[in-house]
């Protein structure tokens, strides 16, 4: 098995790639030991010291430490994702391959009046934002819309990347202005 790395643009935070699907839809983060209990490999993961996060993508795992330098935490990381493909384990512990998504759909809010206006939104994300962002090793999802102000969660490398601002403020928000005057202001939630 051979695993790929990539840098992203968040220092802090690399991305593996295994060669294989990692989830089948959506992604999912483990931001403490305790949430990564759900899952064997982001368990293992955290094992390492200085690891502070992990985040699968589609066919990626993206690692963010808060310590050390990656020249020595990358074999502990790439022995702990080989070992766990080689062992055939799911993913997930309960063996499903549920992503996030369904409890981010939970959490949404916005105004019925303006579900015209936010399903634009939410396509422009899927089809224009996510891929570009899912080649930076994260994710950006839609969490609401009030008062012309989309709030966004950024996760995996985007969250606490040093240029997020200027992703959401520039791009992001240029993007979503152009195609939906509605749109005022683009913030992470």
């Amino acid at each position: 098995m051979f695993i790929q790395t990539e840098a992203t643009p968040n220092p802090a935070t690399l991305k593996f790639i295994p060669g294989r699907i990692v989830l089948q839809t959506g992604t999912m983060e483990f931001n403490s030991r305790e949430a990564a209990a759900r899952s064997p490999l982001a368990a293992r993961l955290f094992e390492i010291e200085s690891i502070t996060g992990v985040f699968y993508g589609s066919d990626f795992i993206t690692v963010t430490k808060d310590g050390g330098e990656w020249q020595h935490l990358k074999p502990a990381i790439l022995g702990a994702i080989m070992e766990h493909y080689m062992s055939g384990a799911p993913l997930l512990a309960d063996g499903s391959a549920a992503s996030d998504d369904l409890a981010d759909e939970e959490d949404e809010f916005y105004n019925e009046a303006d579900a015209e206006t936010v399903d634009i939104i939410k396509d422009l994300i899927e089809t224009r934002v996510r891929p570009a962002v899912a080649n930076d090793g994260g994710d950006i999802t839609f969490r609401g819309f009030k008062d012309g102000i989309v709030y966004l969660n950024m996760k995996g490398a985007c969250s606490g990347c040093p240029s997020s601002t200027a992703t959401l403020q520039h791009g992001i928000q240029n993007l979503l202005r152009h195609f939906v005057p509605e749109v005022v202001e683009v913030r992470p939630m």
